[in-house]
């Protein structure tokens, strides 16, 4: 061949570090290892009992890649002859489990390439995928003879996974979703975690529930320096309320799996970034049968023997079949119903609901359990029982005052 290839892969430096030897001023050596250590340039002067010194070092090997990472190489072309060769068209191609990407910067042929000279080219690659990736470089020339020419190499390299990410959904009464996010970083180095955000379904508004109110300004949970250690597990959480529109529309809204996608982006070493984005979380879509009661309004706490107003919301969740429904209150030993049991709250139309206002008092000191409504269907002779719907701490006035 007249040409000779060269790739190496382009990453940042990294600190040196060094293995301090030290002893005692009684034994043998004396003071020499400490004012070997004194003099050694590379030590943090003043710290040279410390692992991690002062100077930079060039990488010794590959190193490792990580997903969301950008991979980035320098490949050259050098002409080794002592000939001119013409038209050389140098191609690189990554090949991964599911594509064949190509990353060369120009698709045209260079006319010539005089000896002892070379063509450069840097490329850069985001890595979105897991697993075995293979750089396929190849180069064609034709020699002063007219000869056409041709070679390939082939570089193998791994792609590991920087972070495990893992969910769970809690459903809320009120038709809002919370999310629990853990994010573990399962790399050998610290991470600097920039940005933990969530970006939310065409049907929801999301809140950030990982900062603090501190003086007026907002502040991460996590301190000032978002540090992740390797191994180390964060835990983020986010309000998911559905937007106006679609939370008046019960039978659309109840149905919904697709939440949203998490967007995670982090720098390691020497500000090296990367960034994951996770596909489309889905949460099991709570059940509610035919007819849902939900709470909109109650008090906190309420004087014994004293009534109180709450307020409740009845959904149709049915999407084809109107409901004619009758309101019965049962009293408890705790909680006793005031009003008319027993009364026709009229038809209730597919994927519509109604505000109720109702009042109640308790007998009974103590956190006690607001219990005893019973909804009847007349069309199909059908009742639903809701009981345990909420707690109110009751209290005496005195201990209230």
């Amino acid at each position: 061949y007249f040409l000779i290839f060269a790739v190496m892969r382009l990453t940042k430096p990294t600190l040196f570090t060094n293995i301090p030897v030290t002893c005692e001023e009684r034994d043998l050596p004396g003071n020499l290892f400490n004012q070997l250590m004194k003099d050694d340039p590379s030590t943090v002067k003043g710290a040279e009992t410390l692992m991690l010194g002062e100077m930079l070092t060039l990488p010794q090997n590959f190193g490792n890649i990580f997903l969301g990472e950008t991979f980035s190489s320098y490949i050259s072309v050098h002409n080794d002859s002592n000939q001119v060769v013409k038209d050389i068209l140098v191609k690189a191609d990554l090949q991964t489990s599911s594509q064949r990407l190509n990353l060369s910067a120009s698709s045209a042929a260079v006319a010539e390439l005089k000896p002892d000279c070379c063509i450069d080219d840097v490329i850069h690659h985001e890595v979105k995928e897991i697993g075995t990736h293979i750089l396929v470089c190849a180069v064609s020339y034709t020699t002063q003879t007219g000869e056409k020419m041709y070679f390939r190499k082939f570089f193998k390299f791994q792609v590991l996974k920087p972070l495990d990410v893992k969910t769970k959904f809690y459903n809320a009464e009120t038709d809002e979703v919370f999310l629990e996010a853990q994010i573990q970083n399962i790399t050998t180095s610290p991470m600097f975690m920039e940005k933990v955000s969530l970006e939310p379904s065409m049907m929801y508004n999301v809140a950030e529930l990982n900062t603090v109110d501190t003086a007026g300004e907002s502040e991460s949970t996590f301190g000032s320096r978002t540090y992740l250690q390797p191994m180390d597990t964060r835990q983020y959480l986010y309000c998911l309320k559905p937007k106006q529109e679609f939370a008046e529309k019960a039978g659309v809204i109840k149905g919904v799996t697709v939440i949203g996608k998490l967007d995670i982006v982090w720098k390691t070493n020497l500000g090296e970034r990367g960034r994951l984005q996770t596909s489309q979380l889905q949460r099991m879509a709570p059940g509610y049968g035919d007819v849902r009661l939900s709470l909109e309004t109650i008090p906190d706490t309420v004087n014994l023997e004293e009534p109180f107003d709450i307020t409740c919301k009845i959904t149709n969740c049915s999407s084809e079949r109107t409901m004619d429904l009758v309101l019965e209150m049962c009293n408890t030993n705790s909680i006793h119903w005031c009003g008319v049991s027993g009364r026709q709250l009229g038809k209730l139309h597919p994927s519509s609901s109604l505000h109720l206002a109702l009042t109640l008092l308790s007998s009974v000191q103590g956190l006690q359990s607001v219990s005893g409504l019973r909804l009847t269907d007349t069309f199909l002779k059908r009742t639903y029982e809701y009981d345990d719907i909420a707690q109110v701490c009751v209290v005496s006035s005195e201990v209230k005052q």
